[in-house]
């Protein structure tokens, strides 16, 4: 851990991470992970698994992932006090698929109206990747409602980061075999080693080609092309909310240049590199991923209270 590079407040040094916040002993934690599926206006129905007790935190996986992607974390924040939620976005996991295209903006609807299934009126938010994207453009259309942003391996936008010919090649590499009829397990591993970092071990490789492999043929290539075309100015100084930035120092991805832009452009943000950490970050270093989260979470507690839960 030594060698984490990270910008923010003194609480949190690059060689004392706290640890993880434990529950007073007379305080009783329901612990058990529930699986639910809510209908609500607004098709299609969502999928999401919730534990714990608290201020609600909401975790929103990459492109390639899906809910069972945060279960290293879930647990974790569950014993530190909170609530932990973890999504399945539209077509993905236990999620329905839908008719039509997608506007990537449809993504912010759908969460907007999952916080209103749950009764909470704000709650704080992860994002991983294309996750940490539909934050972004959550907070451009509800800003209310969130309490903070940690956002991982993300970028504010794919023409302001991404050159065309690695945008070009993002989409080849996701879309092209399954047009070709590959299935997503055969493309899985492909994706898979261009994503993880130099000491992700067969586990971390494992569960990743597990996590593609699991992707809706139809609707990931909906999710593809409205990601690749979805290309909104970010209003990154108007970000006032207390926010969190995740990165590792070897993806190749959400390189960690885009880290220290958003950091700078986002007033009051904390950075944080990983080092020798790909782009799965929370399934690579869990550990120091859930140490980072639970402190910045624990130092921001206590803002305005969320409505009564639903599960």
């Amino acid at each position: 851990m030594s060698g984490m590079r990270h910008a923010g407040p003194p609480s949190l040094t690059r060689d004392d991470l706290p640890g993880t916040r434990r529950p007073t002993p007379h305080r009783m934690i329901d612990m058990t992970l529930r699986t639910r599926r809510f209908r609500a206006p607004g098709q299609p129905a969502l999928a999401y698994d919730t534990t714990g007790d608290g201020e609600t935190v909401i975790f929103l996986h990459g492109i390639g992932g899906n809910r069972t992607n945060w279960r290293r974390q879930l647990p974790v924040l569950a014993r530190a006090g909170f609530r932990a939620i973890a999504w399945d976005a539209r077509g993905y996991g236990a999620s329905q698929d839908y008719d039509g295209p997608l506007e990537f903006s449809e993504f912010s609807a759908d969460l907007a109206r999952f916080l209103d299934h749950l009764h909470v009126d704000r709650a704080h938010f992860v994002g991983l990747s294309m996750g940490g994207r539909i934050l972004q453009d959550f907070h451009a259309r509800h800003a209310e409602r969130i309490l903070t942003l940690t956002l991982c391996a993300t970028m504010p936008g794919f023409s302001r980061t991404v050159s065309r010919e690695d945008r070009e090649e993002f989409v080849r590499l996701r879309k092209q075999p399954l047009l070709e009829g590959r299935s997503p397990r055969e493309m899985a591993p492909d994706v898979a080693r261009t994503l993880l970092g130099p000491n992700a071990g067969p586990e971390q490789y494992a569960e990743l080609v597990a996590s593609i492999s699991a992707v809706h043929p139809e609707s990931y290539i909906k999710t593809i092309e409205a990601t690749a075309a979805h290309d909104q100015p970010v209003a990154l100084a108007d970000i006032a909310c207390p926010t969190l930035l995740l990165f590792g120092e070897a993806d190749t991805l959400a390189r960690p240049q885009f880290g220290y832009r958003m950091h700078a452009e986002i007033p009051g943000s904390e950075f944080v590199l990983l080092p020798d950490t790909g782009h799965l970050l929370n399934i690579e270093q869990s550990d120091a991923f859930n140490r980072l989260v639970v402190d910045f979470l624990d130092r921001h507690r206590g803002r305005p209270s969320v409505s009564p839960a639903v599960i």
